[in-house]
């Protein structure tokens, strides 16, 4: 009797072993059909604090740029009005000045023929004869620059004469250029010149003195030659150095205009500063002035951002 159950449970293992095979076959021959699984990150809109505290952190970065500031110049008014409030003070106070040269600040256009302009005519006459000046000496200076950087004969040669000449003061200039041109716009142009090629030329001598060993080798591998290793290796390795000569050339070129114009006569704001002197129009230098300092100070961002633009970062701010 035990060898019957014997072998009908192997008959029926037997029979379930092949239904099983079978079964697996036919799915392996009819795959049941995948099911498609969406893989793309959901689209969750943003949520309502993520842009708060964005907003809330450029806030306070702009804080931190314009508060600083506003504060110092707010204090330095305050002490400059209790100072210069009594009416014995020889200097007027900051309500004086805007009392008295309010017509000057709300017509900066006004001509009524010759000298007789508003504020904004004397200061573009001003930037008209930097732009000529400073533009020159741009491209003297750093002509001369990577001459004298490059060549160690132009070095020896010129450097010393560029060492004597730029420490000669900028007005000391006038008189020999008035002498040469007999007439005051090309002598206001050359002093300019004069004024602000020394640091162009000096910097960009001293950015070509320093262009890495490394970008030296890669050009002699690339056989860059003449204008290619100037324009591919020298300006981009010297840029720096020579926007620094750039923006101390703009600055000083700033400083000398005022001053020439003083000396020159005709539009332009140093004349009008010289000329509301002889008027004892204290107000208005001081308006005069506060115009002088907002425009260089444009000035050197202006050539700040083309050092930024063009060195992509590595001009110094």
């Amino acid at each position: 009797m035990r060898a019957p159950l014997l072998i009908g449970d192997f008959m029926n293992a037997s029979v379930k072993s092949i239904s099983s095979e079978l079964s697996m076959a036919q799915d392996k021959t009819n795959p049941a059909p995948a099911v498609a699984v969406n893989h793309e990150p959901a689209n969750d809109p943003v949520k309502p604090s993520i842009i708060r505290d964005k907003w809330i952190n450029r806030g306070r970065e702009f804080g931190a740029r314009v508060v600083p500031p506003v504060l110092t110049l707010a204090a330095l008014i305050g002490v400059w009005q209790l100072l210069c409030s009594d009416p014995s003070s020889s200097l007027p106070s900051p309500s004086t000045v805007v009392s008295d040269t309010w017509e000057l600040i709300i017509h900066p256009l006004y001509d009524n023929g010759g000298v007789d302009k508003g504020l904004f005519w004397h200061l573009l006459a001003s930037l008209q004869r930097v732009a000529l000046g400073y533009t020159l000496a741009v491209t003297v200076g750093i002509a001369a620059g990577v001459l004298v950087g490059h060549s160690v004969w132009a070095m020896r040669a010129l450097d010393p004469l560029f060492q004597v000449l730029r420490t000669i003061p900028p007005l000391a200039w006038l008189p020999l250029s008035l002498a040469a041109f007999r007439n005051g716009h090309p002598s206001a142009i050359f002093v300019i010149f004069i004024t602000a090629i020394w640091p162009i030329i000096i910097n960009t001598a001293v950015g070509i003195r320093n262009i890495p060993q490394d970008y030296q080798n890669v050009a002699r591998v690339l056989n860059f030659r003449g204008f290619e290793y100037f324009r591919n290796i020298m300006l981009p390795a010297a840029a720096p150095y020579i926007f620094t000569g750039m923006r101390i050339g703009i600055g000083l070129s700033w400083l000398a205009i005022v001053a020439a114009e003083m000396l020159i006569g005709g539009v332009g704001i140093g004349f009008f500063i010289w000329d509301s002197w002889n008027s004892s129009r204290i107000s208005d230098i001081i308006l005069a002035l506060i115009y002088v300092g907002i425009v260089g100070f444009m000035l050197d961002r202006v050539i700040a951002f083309t050092a930024r633009l063009v060195t992509r970062g590595t001009a110094s701010n």
